[in-house]
């Protein structure tokens, strides 16, 4: 969930950003139907806007549907919360995974899709993984077409390099700026083909009566006036939740679970929230000082042979994985390094060194650029000197439960895509998945999206009833931004991100969920004493709309972290340390007018292909790399 700038302040409508503008799109916004007079209830005010559909969030799993769907004929919507391009893709820096065998011509998609099932514990979803692994080769072709510069192998394929716990080499890159490329890509196909989008806008409810959508209401970040989407299809690509904690990879104000929460009050399940990936080399540090703290140090900086080292120098991941080292899984590197710092083997700063000046000088600028770029701006050359590194929350396995051949979620109109969902990645997701995921499943979601929607939904009329559900989210709204209490939307985030990090985090048990659940009732109490500080353009705005989302998010990822009572993947809880047989279940997660309500769910198992490749226990051979 979204906490406060680093210098802990809320700020005002002023002192948001300013958008810019490429002109080349301006006119495609323009091209949105409106109501010519905003909808009026009593003194409220509000735009009414008209689309077939409507794709909420514009990063790669939302730009791939909407691609999608203008393909087909079909002229979305898509909308996003910051300035068009400054999604979050961009920060998935190090690779995209489709078995193209550039290097290591043995691989095939069944091993793609064996790897994923063995990362994921077998949790995951048949058909998700299958589906996203037998489509990526041809996802990548498709972006190779479409201009993304992919690095080249001499032979003048597309490169790929080691990620965790991946047999061969599979992971496609651009340098370590492989998110932002991608995303820029697919910018320029929506572009090509005239997809209208619209910046700077928030959702904050779905208009439905659980059995299906006909709308979302939301509001305008740069001018604080409602907005009212006339739909009978909703896309929701809205990314995940890892920024609930107090370290993260992600920016502030985004991956706030605002997704799964606006599915969930829409009567969509949700699943598996209690696995939560947390990356094993974020940056720590008082020297790269608290703007820094919890970004990501890309995955690639391991592929590319750099060597992890705690205080006394040695490389400790020759005692907890000899074999794959530094590129076993995610989750077993971060709980290596959480117990190097834990038992006194760390920095100063509690983390450890990650170190790739082994390597020639010029091979880790051309491969790593970013890093490079990044760690001189704050006084460190990474080709002569360390990292400081450590865990740091990252990924959401767990999210909206769907069928992956078509998006739905239960609720009719209702769709949802990207890291937003659950079921690809299981129980901890294999490095390279997530870009994959998107594009992928992207495809097909907008695919099915375009083959149901009928004469009627090109204009979706807006009933009295929805319209009088939208005026009381308006009214709301607007009593919520007049709050003049003790307590900011900062300092209750930041207090919601200790928690999770204290009680929920790489090690868990039931004493320390069951307090966190209580602080986290204490902490909902204190949401009746709000102060918002500016207006409906502030920051402080837009936190305490997020405070809604972040609580119902955490609560339902600490009630499942407590219910699964096994460890598996990224959930590892020191009072039930083994894996069961018998918790190779999802819990699905339902909300009832009692409350939350949870369901196991037995996991489907894979093809014939793909168990022989599971049988054949192919393995990442680390000495590569040596």
């Amino acid at each position: 969930m979204t906490k406060a700038p680093s210098n802990g302040t809320d700020t005002t409508g002023d002192e948001r950003r300013s958008t810019s503008h490429d002109p080349s799109t301006a006119g495609i916004e323009n091209r949105i139907e409106t109501e010519g007079d905003p909808g009026s209830g009593g003194d409220l005010e509000y735009e009414v806007v008209t689309t077939p559909v409507l794709v909420v969030g514009a990063g790669a799993a939302g730009a791939r549907v909407a691609i999608e769907l203008a393909e087909s004929g079909v002229d979305p919507l898509v909308i996003g919360k910051r300035d068009h391009g400054d999604a979050h893709t961009t920060w998935a820096a190090g690779g995209v995974n489709a078995a193209l065998g550039s290097l290591d011509p043995e691989d095939d998609w069944t091993i793609h899709a064996a790897d994923t099932f063995t990362e994921g514990h077998h949790l995951n979803d048949p058909d998700a993984v299958e589906l996203t692994t037998r489509e990526m080769p041809d996802r990548i072709r498709e972006l190779e077409a479409w201009g993304m510069p992919f690095d080249r192998t001499a032979d003048g394929d597309v490169n790929q390099r080691y990620f965790g716990a991946q047999s061969y080499r599979r992971t496609c890159f651009v340098g370590d700026r492989t998110g932002e490329a991608m995303l820029e890509t697919l910018i320029e196909r929506a572009q090509a083909l005239d997809i209208p989008y619209r910046e700077n806008v928030m959702i904050t409810r779905l208009l439905s009566d659980g059995e299906r959508v006909d709308g979302a209401v939301g509001f305008d970040m740069e001018t604080g006036e409602g907005l009212l989407f006339r739909t009978n299809h909703v896309v929701i690509a809205a990314g995940g939740f890892s920024a609930l904690y107090h370290r993260h990879s992600s920016r502030d104000d985004e991956n706030n679970g605002d997704g799964q929460a606006l599915a969930l009050e829409a009567g969509a399940r949700l699943m598996d929230l209690e696995f939560v990936q947390f990356h094993p080399t974020g940056m720590v540090g008082d020297r790269y000082g608290e703007e820094w703290d919890g970004r990501l140090v890309t995955e690639a900086v391991r592929g590319e042979g750099g060597r992890l080292y705690n205080a006394a120098g040695e490389r400790f991941m020759e005692r907890y994985s000899p074999d794959q080292m530094e590129l076993d899984a995610r989750d077993v590197v971060a709980r290596a390094i959480a117990r190097e710092v834990r038992e006194g083997r760390g920095t100063e700063d509690g983390g450890v060194s990650l170190d790739i000046s082994h390597r020639d000088d010029q091979y880790v600028r051309d491969r790593l650029p970013s890093m490079v770029e990044r760690f001189e701006s704050l006084g460190v050359d990474i080709t002569a000197e360390p990292m400081v590194v450590g865990p740091t929350a990252h990924y959401t396995m767990g999210g909206v439960d769907i069928d992956f051949r078509t998006g739905e979620t239960g609720v009719e109109g209702l769709y949802a895509v990207g890291e937003t969902v659950a079921g690809v990645h299981g129980a901890n997701r294999l490095g390279g998945n997530s870009l994959a995921e998107t594009v992928a499943i992207g495809k097909l979601v907008g695919d099915h999206v375009a083959t149901v929607l009928t004469d009627t939904d090109e204009d979706p009329a807006v009933t009295d009833g929805q319209r009088a559900l939208a005026e009381r989210e308006f009214e709301a709204l607007r009593d919520l931004a007049a709050s003049d209490g003790t307590v900011t939307p900062t300092e209750l985030l930041e207090d919601l991100g200790d928690l999770l990090w204290d009680h929920a985090g790489i090690l868990r048990d039931d004493a320390g969920l069951r307090e966190g659940l209580a602080k986290l009732d204490i902490l909902r109490e204190r949401t009746a004493d709000l102060r918002v500080e500016g207006d409906r353009t502030s920051k402080s705005f837009e936190y305490a709309v997020d405070l809604s989302a972040s609580l119902t998010v955490a609560e339902a990822m600490l009630r499942a972290a407590r219910e699964r009572t096994e460890s598996r993947g990224a959930h590892y809880r020191t009072d039930y340390p083994e894996t069961a047989d018998d918790w190779r279940v999802n819990l699905v997660l339902t909300a009832e007018l009692a409350g939350l309500s949870f369901g196991r769910r037995g996991v489907g198992d894979p093809s014939p292909a793909v168990r022989a490749a599971l049988e054949a226990d192919h393995q990442l051979d680390y000495h590569h790399l040596e």
